[in-house]
């Protein structure tokens, strides 16, 4: 997923949040209801299947971890795109050389395109490789090992193909959607910012797109039982609108996993997206960047208990609710 928590959280109140200080709560997922000043209209918005999504995670985790240039890897490649192309009307390979410490990877970037006449258009992202090195492990034998990225890949992944799924059962008015998931996310020692996010530099750099989109979100580490999701500081500079919107629905619309206050910065594939001038919102779970959390369980960054134990489909199910909820509203472009 990503590499490192750049600078701790802050503690600016955003304007938005109304009073809620990340303690709120809402009604049921099934029975939620959305702010009349949003104007959702509530009976067209279709609902995430939670085994569904914890089986695309699964299916991930069965190859084992998903390093450029083993046979795991490519399986889940060609997965992907078996997927994709199930509800896409265009699927695509990006491929790119990434050199990484001496040595060369074949990495594919896949982008997938719905509704392709539509011009008003929004960027799905999540990165699907897994890291090779175990490196903030516990066990010092185990820092060389590869992680199997359940969370960290694999859970940001599940929340696009869910999305793609649905958007295409139950189309959107006048919402153009393009699929980017990265390749080469998380290659890098820990401190070396240059060997992260290879895939989604080279997309920026040659954007495969004939419609550049009005904005992008990138989901990473979204799948955490115990998630919380507070603004990440380069998302709210870049797309302050979009924040607004995401975090109130998210407030509105979950069981309080949305936290409208900044929580830090960290390196990911939206900066990228954002230098190239398409603002990108980070949907991320900050605290687990660093192995910050409080909760000795979700110490598990970087290391081999990044697996299915620590995965809740009530989580993903929120994740892909809140981005429904923007889509398929009056309003689904608040930048």
């Amino acid at each position: 997923m990503t590499r490192l928590l750049l600078i701790a959280a802050l503690s600016l109140a955003i304007a938005a949040s109304a009073g809620c200080n990340g303690s709120c709560r809402s009604p049921r997922a099934d029975t939620y209801h959305i702010d009349s000043t949003i104007n959702e209209k509530r009976a067209r918005i279709p609902e995430p299947d939670r085994e569904l999504l914890l089986g695309y995670i699964r299916q991930q985790l069965r190859w084992g971890p998903r390093v450029p240039g083993t046979a795991a890897h490519d399986s889940c490649r060609r997965w992907l795109v078996a997927q994709l192309r199930q509800w896409s009307d265009t699927v695509f390979e990006q491929p790119f050389r990434a050199s990484v410490y001496g040595r060369q990877y074949t990495c594919t970037n896949i982008v997938a395109r719905l509704f392709p006449d539509r011009t008003d258009r929004v960027l799905l992202c999540a990165h699907w490789d897994s890291r090779p090195t175990a490196d903030e492990d516990p066990i010092p034998t185990n820092r060389t090992k590869p992680i199997p990225g359940a969370n960290d890949g694999a859970s940001g992944v599940a929340v696009v193909l869910e999305l793609v799924r649905l958007l295409r059962q139950q189309p959107p008015a006048d919402v153009g959607v393009d699929i980017v998931l990265f390749d080469a996310e998380d290659m890098g020692a820990r401190t070396d910012e240059e060997m992260f996010c290879l895939g989604s530099k080279y997309f920026a750099s040659n954007l495969p797109l004939p419609i550049e989109p009005r904005y992008g979100i990138l989901f990473d580490l979204v799948g955490d039982r115990d998630a919380q999701f507070p603004i990440e500081y380069n998302s709210q500079r870049a797309a302050p609108a979009l924040v607004e919107r995401l975090w109130k629905l998210g407030r509105l619309s979950t069981r309080g996993r949305f936290i409208e206050r900044v929580g830090g910065t960290v390196v990911d594939d939206h900066l990228a997206l954002i230098e190239a001038g398409i603002p990108t919102v980070d949907i991320i779970d900050i605290e687990l960047v660093g192995n910050t959390s409080p909760i000795e369980r979700r110490r598990y960054w970087h290391t081999l208990n990044d697996d299915e134990r620590n995965i809740s489909g009530d989580t993903l199910s929120d994740v892909v609710r809140v981005v429904l909820a923007l889509l398929y509203s009056d309003s689904p472009f608040p930048v």
